[in-house]
């Protein structure tokens, strides 16, 4: 079974910049341009946000496309589905009547709110038109990726062999 990609974060080289939540909220804007961006309104919505788990210590995250989704099954007018080749779980925008339980069931408290288009739900598409995520082009220390599961923890389990090699007494 060929495993779908998604946006994994190495929290070791988080600084919490940000940058991911600007990219994010530039790519879905109209004008695809920052400073063009601040001027649209409404303005731009980001769907990545960074989390501080302690001190120095923060993740970027996003929707994380679960194999089983709880926003799916509480979903009341069944907009939001999962495309079971890709994994990736989109919400239909035109069915979504804002009732807020995917936002309420979800996890990770990823999904969020769009008060200026009638409350709809709102979550990280993986940015369809492109090859990766904004956010993950974007960040300027390489924390986050898009790959399979498998393909990060090999990567960080490499990460972790080279650091113990160069580190020893």
């Amino acid at each position: 079974m060929v495993q779908s990609k998604k946006i994994f974060c190495d929290i070791t080289r988080c600084i919490a910049c940000r940058t991911c939540e600007i990219a994010c909220a530039v790519e879905h804007s109209i004008t695809k341009d920052l400073f063009l961006g601040m001027l649209e309104r409404p303005r731009p919505k980001k769907r990545a946000f960074v989390f501080f788990l302690e001190r120095d210590v923060s993740r970027s995250t996003a929707c994380q496309h679960c194999e089983e989704p709880p926003c799916m099954e509480a979903c009341m007018s069944g907009c939001i589905s999962k495309d079971e080749k890709t994994g990736k779980v989109d919400i239909d925008r035109s069915r979504c009547v804002g009732c807020w339980m995917c936002i309420m069931v979800c996890p990770f408290g990823i999904i969020s709110r769009d008060i200026t288009d009638k409350n709809k739900a709102l979550k990280c598409d993986l940015c369809p038109d492109r090859e990766s995520p904004a956010c993950v082009d974007a960040c300027p220390t390489k924390t986050l990726a898009y790959e399979s599961r498998d393909e990060f923890l090999k990567r960080i389990k490499q990460a972790k062999k080279v650091y113990a090699h160069s580190h020893k007494k």
